[in-house]
């Protein structure tokens, strides 16, 4: 298997030259890309709402999956009523900051 070295000259120039167009184009892509990503940062990274009005959304959220919790585990809404507001509290931080924080 002997191939001659013009040969492997000639392909690795080829090589050489898509690598280089393709390298040409998604840098052409890229700046293209960059307006459509500037209004997308303007659309949804918008002020949004404050800490006051995700504590309430929260506060359903974690109450209404909390009861479906206890319905789910059967008995266990006064036998496991520590851990349930424990639950509840940890749950509730969360989701508020997180909510905050994303819208």
């Amino acid at each position: 298997m002997s191939t001659s070295p013009d040969k492997n000259d000639k392909q690795a120039i080829k090589i050489a030259l898509i690598s280089a167009a393709l390298i040409g184009l998604l840098a052409i892509a890229f700046i293209l890309f960059l307006p459509l990503a500037a209004a997308f940062v303007d659309q949804y990274f918008s002020a949004g709402l404050g800490l006051k009005d995700a504590a309430v959304i929260a506060f359903f959220v974690t109450v209404i999956t909390l009861v479906i919790f206890a319905v789910a585990a059967g008995d266990g809404l006064l036998g496991e009523l520590q851990f349930m507001l424990s639950g509840f509290f940890g749950f509730f931080l969360v989701l508020w900051l997180l909510i905050a924080w994303i819208f």
